[in-house]
């Protein structure tokens, strides 16, 4: 897919950007200091693929802990604003980069060939609380839907990553209680094995 400059890559720290939301006010990536934030990238909401991406991404982000999905493309903040109140989306935080080409260079996904030339690339890039790009896809072929389970799964392996043992001591909420359950579904409860399986 040919692009201007080049795509940000996965270790990078994400560069800074001001997009614009459905009431014209900025959004800026330091605004979601201390949040996980999914960049949910596409050409255009009037296409299908990239409508089918934000209902998709609307309802996997009710289940992402500490997470932003922002959906980015060029356009308009009324006709952003109009999609997501018709189709119900509230889990996805709409913003338009038409104002400015920063988003778009500094992140490598302006189109530079091709009919939709111009417009943003179809891509997802994960960003982790301290502000660093845990993953990123370029779709290849514009037509194409981004990978959600592998944006996902970054997200849960940052939030993973991120669980401070001093807070919780030997008992990490999920894990010690999946543990837990399965040896009481066996017939123990054997507390001492649970804090040497953490």
């Amino acid at each position: 897919l040919p692009i201007y400059g080049e795509f940000i890559r996965a270790g990078a720290q994400a560069p800074d950007f001001e997009l614009v939301k459905g009431d014209l006010s900025p959004l800026k990536l330091s605004d979601l200091k201390g949040k996980r934030v999914v960049l949910n990238i596409f050409p255009s909401l009037d296409t299908g693929v990239c409508a089918t991406s934000v209902r998709k991404f609307n309802k996997l982000a009710s289940s992402l802990p500490d997470t932003v999905v922002v959906a980015v493309s060029k356009d308009l903040p009324f006709a952003q604003s109009r999609f997501c109140t018709t189709e119900g989306i509230a889990n996805v935080v709409p913003a338009s980069d038409f104002r400015a080409a920063g988003f778009a260079g500094a992140y490598g996904v302006l189109m530079a060939d091709g009919p939709l030339a111009g417009l943003l690339a179809r891509a997802v890039v994960v960003i982790d609380k301290a502000g660093k790009v845990v993953y990123t896809q370029l779709v290849p072929e514009i037509t194409e839907e981004p990978d959600y389970d592998a944006a996902v799964e970054a997200v849960g392996e940052d939030a993973a990553d991120s669980i401070d043992p001093a807070q919780y001591g030997p008992y990490v909420p999920g894990i010690t209680t999946m543990v837990h359950d399965a040896l009481v579904a066996g017939g123990t409860e054997d507390g001492g094995l649970v804090d040497s399986l953490v």
